[in-house]
């Protein structure tokens, strides 16, 4: 069965404790403070791990986005306990994933006023989770517009342009899969010929560019 990639929201109260079991995620602190694996985190910084990790929310309590890949059929990844308020936003099973060896990257996509990502496609599939401000996402002949906390994923190979609200900055968290050979380098591919000497609005900063290692099985069976 293929992977699944999924992000989920976790709003702990003061000093709850959490303990995540092994798997390949990045936590995105998206407001308050959290200890994790004895490093303190504040807003807008991220941790990138396969192994287990132990949370501990700080005095005032903290607001974590957490995507992980996990084997098909493991839940949706809601935590329960005392403190903890977790809900699933959104679960993709990668049936773009690429080939061979692998990187996790996470990044920050902002945008100013009115900017837009002209057409174009990833090498590999993706869960975005916008921060500030609104976008709007054309692909698959639909438009959809979100807004802070809104999230979707998009497969790498089909077409989308992304418009940014017009009256103010926006940004987006974002998690892909891709090729390692990528590692450092851009994932995008503009696809009319008009638009690759164009300026570029969106900003980016490199939150997590990380070689990913699956267990055996998860290799062969995301590739079967």
């Amino acid at each position: 069965m293929l992977p699944v990639l999924r992000l989920c929201e976790d709003i702990l109260s003061n000093e709850a404790v959490v303990e995540l079991p092994l798997c390949p995620r990045m936590i995105f602190v998206v407001h308050g403070a959290v200890t994790i694996a004895g490093r303190t985190m504040i807003d807008g910084e991220a941790r990138y791990g396969d192994g287990p990790l132990p949370l501990v929310a700080g005095k005032q309590g903290a607001t974590l986005w957490r995507w992980e890949l996990v084997p098909h059929g493991s839940g949706d990844g809601a935590l329960d306990g005392p403190g903890i308020a977790s809900r699933n936003k959104i679960s993709a099973s990668l049936e773009t994933m690429p080939r061979g060896d692998l990187l996790w990257r996470g990044d920050s996509v902002g945008f100013p006023p009115g900017g837009c990502a002209y057409l174009h496609r990833h090498q590999g599939p993706g869960i975005r989770c916008l921060i500030e401000g609104g976008i709007r996402i054309d692909t698959h002949g639909r438009s959809t517009s979100y807004g802070p906390g809104g999230a979707w994923f998009e497969s790498g190979p089909d077409p989308v342009f992304a418009q940014a609200a017009a009256d103010r900055p926006s940004r987006f968290i974002r998690v892909m899969i891709l090729p390692r050979a990528l590692m450092g380098k851009s994932s995008i591919e503009y696809l009319n010929d008009e638009d690759r000497g164009k300026p570029r609005s969106q900003q980016y900063q490199v939150l997590v560019d990380a070689p990913l290692i699956l267990a055996p099985a998860d290799s062969i069976s995301s590739h079967a």
